[in-house]
């Protein structure tokens, strides 16, 4: 059983004005907690002498109620980890917690509703138990085995060993500014992202940076398009505010601007992904691209523009961004390092308009005040030092391959079964499903044997006529992307 460190006091109540001697206070207070199950077996309690400091009082009533406990067996010492309850105290002799007591008693009284807020409702989704598997086909998920955790974790310590001052306090909520000026050299090299660090507001992912925007631009009923197909994540964001959601279907060219328009031409913001748009990974035409940013002049609308993993590109070079394009500061561009790093580091970016740059440091702050710094710090050194243009270097040929291993294995193992969708970009592929078969059912079937199927249908505003898996390459080994399609093909 685990135990707890000696530093963690119970609540002990004394009355100094009371006849009992402190001793069989305090003796008697254990009893109560191990009895009533507060204290557990095996749990460790305070010394004499951090309890008598803690309660104000002289260690010598202290003695005396362990000395009481230790003989009637409710406690025990253990050399190298101090005092700890009495393993040997008989299950059947603890009894309930009041809480628990209070529990099952049967209500007499009609209790006061527990309201929620109805916003909840529309946050709420099917159980994804899709979304639990490690392996095939995890969207999303990268390359963790071939992470340099090696040179990461030097990194860490070189910041961790002795921190300045400066890192420890509570930091700026625009987030690290030696990693804010690395991320705008980094866009504008890359992407072509016109900004400079000033502009740069680092948050915990992309995720959190969809939120930010949606508090920091929209009021509740404002009317937002977004992709149909689309991100479900962003949905949620744009839910949180009470947002309009507007679906505008997306075909070969990406978004289609003219339906969005003649469905809403009055809309206060565009959520897109146009690089390589999710979970189709079909590219914005310049055509279109330029469409949206005239109509969104003209309208006065926001662009949110979500560079979802435009570092992998299998079909040419990554393409310049949309923010790189719009000459209006209409944009706002939405990235992470969830995809090319690793989830866990919860750390992404927004490039903002300088005009809105106080507006969204008011609502970063008042999300969670800022970033840890400890990150921001061991990521800046990453990517100006060259390991981060490395890492993508090599993460991009992984990924060619296991995305032509998960072509190979699909056309020899799945008869025509599947028709596949956006090859030539990111993390994933999409396929379609023969008509007639449900893919929230399979992808629940296919969660049973280990593999990770997402599905499509759960992308789009109602349900489509026809189903489809999302694939998810770049975190699986060519061996188990093999097993993963043979296993989708037993459950087909």
């Amino acid at each position: 059983m685990k135990r707890l460190s000696a530093g963690f006091l119970p609540p002990v109540a004394l009355d100094a004005a009371s006849g009992v001697p402190m001793y069989d206070q305090l003796s008697e207070w254990f009893r109560r907690a191990i009895m009533d199950g507060r204290l557990r077996p095996g749990q460790r309690v305070p010394s004499t002498r951090s309890l008598a400091n803690e309660l104000n009082i002289s260690r010598i009533p202290v003695l005396s109620a362990y000395e009481q406990l230790y003989a009637e067996g409710y406690l025990e010492t253990f050399v190298g980890a101090g005092t700890c309850v009495a393993h040997s105290i008989p299950g059947e002799v603890l009894k309930p917690t009041n809480a628990t007591q209070r529990a099952a008693q049967p209500k007499t009284v009609q209790s006061v509703p527990r309201r929620i807020s109805q916003r909840v409702a529309a946050l709420r989704t099917a159980p994804q138990t899709w979304a639990d598997n490690q392996g095939a086909f995890r969207v999303g998920l990268p390359a963790i085995d071939h992470f340099p955790a090696t040179a990461w974790s030097k990194l860490i310590n070189r910041h961790a060993r002795r921190p300045p001052i400066n890192h420890m306090v509570y930091g700026n909520p625009m987030g690290h500014m030696p990693l804010r000026e690395a991320i705008a050299e980094y866009l504008g090299t890359v992407r072509a992202v016109r900004c400079d660090a000033s502009q740069i507001l680092i948050t915990t992912g992309s995720q959190q940076g969809l939120q930010i925007c949606a508090h920091a631009l929209l009021e509740a009923k404002d009317r937002v398009w977004m992709e149909d197909p689309g991100y479900p994540g962003a949905r949620q964001a744009l839910r949180t505010v009470g947002a309009d959601i507007v679906p505008v279907p997306v075909d070969e060219e990406g978004l289609n601007v003219d339906v969005g328009i003649r469905l809403s031409k009055n809309a206060r913001a565009i959520y897109i992904s146009p690089s390589h748009q999710f979970p189709l990974g079909v590219t914005m035409s310049a055509a279109r691209r330029m469409q949206l940013l005239s109509w969104a002049a003209r309208a006065g609308a926001w662009i949110i523009e979500d560079d979802y993993d435009s570092e992998y590109r299998f079909g040419g070079r990554p393409l310049a961004s949309l923010q790189g394009m719009d000459a209006e500061d209409r944009v706002i561009y939405v990235g992470t390092f969830s995809k090319v790093m690793f989830p866990a580091l919860r750390v992404g970016y927004i490039v903002v308009p300088k005009d809105l740059v106080p507006a969204f440091a008011t609502v970063r702050d008042a999300f969670d005040t800022f970033s840890p710094t400890l990150y921001q710090a061991a990521l800046t050194d990453f990517i100006t030092e060259g390991q981060f243009a490395r890492h993508i270097r090599r993460m991009r040929a992984l990924y060619l391959e296991r995305r032509t291993a998960l072509l190979e294995a699909i056309d020899r193992y799945m008869d025509d079964k599947l028709e596949i969708i956006g090859t030539h970009a990111g993390m994933q592929l999409t396929a379609l499903l023969p008509r007639g078969i449900d893919d929230v059912a399979l992808s629940i079937k296919t969660a049973k044997l280990g593999i990770s199927t997402r599905p499509l249908s759960i992308c789009y505003a109602k349900p489509p006529k026809r189903g489809g898996v999302i694939l998810g390459y770049s975190g699986a080994s060519v061996a188990e992307i093999r097993d993963g399609v043979r296993k989708l093909r037993s459950c087909l």
